[in-house]
């Protein structure tokens, strides 16, 4: 049996099921598209066609032929910020503290982790150790669980400099062990990043290069940002996705709402970017601009209202994405996309390649 055969749906499984498949750990991808002699554009693409069934293999840098005049890619310009932290317990135990979601000025749901080798891993057991120092006069308090699968705690964040500035000279990139040596931040931020608040990068986004986009404008696609900063999404626990802040402009809901109308296609650039629309969209897909918080989870049974496309990394087995990407594709085209990326060695994870999803 190939890598390729174990792709299923499971059944008899609370909830929504998930497509559950082996990832050998020879595809998740070690280290950027550069590092190992490709442009960031040069990473692989998959083309999945949900009318015609039909799987195509090509490359990022080859997008714009795929897309039409009239077509809307809409992408998240959330940022990157060096969310892991190291810290210290009262009693000199070492840990790791990855940032996730602001939700006050001085108040972070986080995560605690223990170190593990190059990387880190879940904290189980008691609750974590309270208060953590970070370093010179900066400390954090945990207050209360967040959410209910033991993970995530609410925070108070005490730091002697603004946090973006405090950050920028003591935290690094959330780094998981598939990653075998640290990248500095530049790696995991997209071209179009301009306003920082995710805790681990919208890597769907990574691709991109100044001369995709610009062949994009060039042929009449539009291209529309919105901000969804996202939160982590430790590897070891599935888990729905939680509320995040979303900011739908105004302008790119009139462009989503004016290319739908014509016939066109409106392509989200990431699983954030469906969860930032659809959240703002009607019953009847009408987008609306948005500014607040969500806890829309996008499944097959709830569909997609407002997009049409999507562009998207690999998403690991099991994992609650891939509700979406269902929801986007259809169960029969999403099970042979899995099948063919394993068959044809496509890279997993952030540095990985893509996934184009078209009607």
């Amino acid at each position: 049996m190939t890598a390729a055969d174990t792709v299923e749906r499971p059944r008899g499984t609370a909830g929504p099921a998930r497509l559950a498949f082996d990832l050998p750990p020879e595809l998740e991808a070690a280290e950027p598209p550069e590092a190992r002699g490709l442009t960031r554009d040069g990473v692989r693409m998959m083309v999945a066609h949900r009318a015609s069934g039909t799987i195509e293999h090509s490359t990022f840098a080859l997008l714009p032929a795929f897309l039409e005049p009239g077509d809307v890619v809409v992408v998240n310009t959330s940022g990157t910020i060096p969310a892991a932290l190291d810290a210290v317990a009262a009693d000199g135990t070492p840990l790791v503290v990855h940032l996730s979601t602001q939700l006050a000025a001085d108040r972070w749901v986080v995560e605690v982790r223990r170190p593990a080798g190059r990387s880190t891993e879940r904290w189980s057991g008691p609750r974590p150790p309270s208060p953590l120092s970070l370093g010179p006069d900066a400390f954090l308090s945990l207050e209360a669980p967040y959410g209910s699968a033991g993970r995530l705690w609410v925070a108070r964040l005490r730091l002697p400099q603004r946090t973006l500035t405090w950050l920028a000279a003591h935290g690094r990139p959330i780094r998981y062990g598939y990653v075998e040596r640290p990248w500095p931040l530049s790696a995991y931020q997209n071209v179009y990043a301009t306003e920082p608040g995710s805790a681990e990068m919208p890597s769907a986004g990574r691709p991109f290069t100044t001369d995709v986009i610009t062949r994009l404008v060039a042929k009449g696609v539009g291209f529309s940002p919105l901000v969804l900063h996202t939160g982590v999404a430790s590897l070891e626990a599935d888990e729905l996705p939680y509320p995040e802040h979303v900011h739908v402009p105004v302008e790119t809901a009139d462009r989503v709402n004016a290319a739908r109308a014509r016939g066109h296609r409106v392509v989200a650039v990431g699983t954030t970017v469906v969860r930032a629309l659809e959240s703002a969209a009607g019953d009847d897909g009408t987008v609306g601009s948005f500014d607040g918080w969500t806890d829309l989870v996008v499944t097959p049974e709830r569909g997609v209202r407002a997009v049409d496309g999507l562009l998207t990394g690999w998403h690991e087995p099991e994992a609650s994405h891939l509700l979406l990407l269902e929801a986007v594709a259809g169960h029969e085209l999403l099970v042979r996309s899995y099948e063919a990326s394993l068959a044809e060695g496509y890279l997993w994870h952030e540095f990985g390649d893509v996934h184009l999803i078209l009607p």
